[in-house]
């Protein structure tokens, strides 16, 4: 397969070899989706990882296996604080969660300053420890203003944790703007054929994510495969298809399978 027969030969095979982590794209408002945000809360706490022994604490003290959860409350955190995603919030936070704010760059369309609004409110109500960046633009003219906007949120919350939402390989300059790119958002159909960018091999897994849907329970192993061999430590997949942007809005239905799977790299 494609993703096998890249020219990085060494790279995609060392980095691909972390641990992976799980990236949770944002599920359905809290008052929609009660069991996918109590599922957050089990697998914070390592209850979720039935596939093995009890993750170890990560950066938080949260479980190891969780890396983030992206809060959406209304496409950004809403005209004001909502009583559903407070509560919410609020006891991830306490089991040691990333929580992200969802700031939609709508591919460099979106004014600065609206967007640093949002991040303000996401700041004071959800108490967010860094943002999403959904629809963050992927080429070479925007990325100064990109950078702009990621040394703003940078000074606004120290130590944010910043996800550029390209959702396929950017500039590589892009790298330096942000903690994470996701450099894959997409269809099973066409995960399975992708080909990784040479110049990420340069990086840590540490520094990508993919985020793929409509993947069948029998290719789970697969996908996973895929991931590691690409040289992305943050994933997340699921068997749900995208109609109209609602794929990550519930949680999979091999959940428990696929948080069990996340962990050490295998032999290839």
């Amino acid at each position: 397969m494609s993703y096998l027969t890249t020219s990085m030969t060494t790279g995609a095979a060392v980095t691909g070899a972390a641990p992976l982590g799980v990236g949770v794209p944002g599920f359905a408002h809290p008052l929609m989706a009660p069991t996918e945000w109590a599922e957050l809360l089990r697998l914070s706490r390592g209850a979720a990882c039935t596939g093995g022994a009890r993750r170890s604490p990560g950066a938080r003290g949260g479980a190891a296996a969780l890396h983030w959860v992206v809060l959406d409350v209304a496409r950004g955190p809403g005209v004001r604080p909502d009583p559903y995603c407070l509560p919410a919030a609020a006891q991830l936070r306490d089991a040691g969660v990333r929580l992200l704010g969802h700031l939609d760059l709508e591919h460099g369309a979106r004014p600065f300053g609206e967007l640093v609004s949002d991040a303000h409110r996401f700041l004071d109500w959800y108490k967010v420890d860094g943002f999403y960046l959904d629809r963050c633009p992927t080429d070479r003219t925007l990325l100064p203003e990109t950078r702009r906007l990621t040394t703003t949120l940078r000074a606004l919350c120290d130590g944010a944790h910043l996800v550029a939402g390209h959702g396929r390989h950017p500039y590589p300059g892009y790298a330096e703007a942000a903690d994470q790119l996701v450099t894959f958002a997409g269809r099973w159909a066409d995960y399975r054929w992708s080909q990784v960018a040479e110049w990420t091999a340069d990086h840590p897994a540490a520094r990508f994510c993919h985020l793929v849907h409509g993947v069948p329970r029998t290719h789970l192993e697969e996908a996973l495969r895929i991931a590691r061999w690409q040289g992305a430590g943050t994933v997340y997949f699921t068997d749900r298809a995208d109609r109209g942007g609602d794929a990550w809005e519930s949680l999979p239905g091999y959940w428990d399978e696929f948080v069990s799977r996340i962990g050490p790299g295998v032999s290839e």
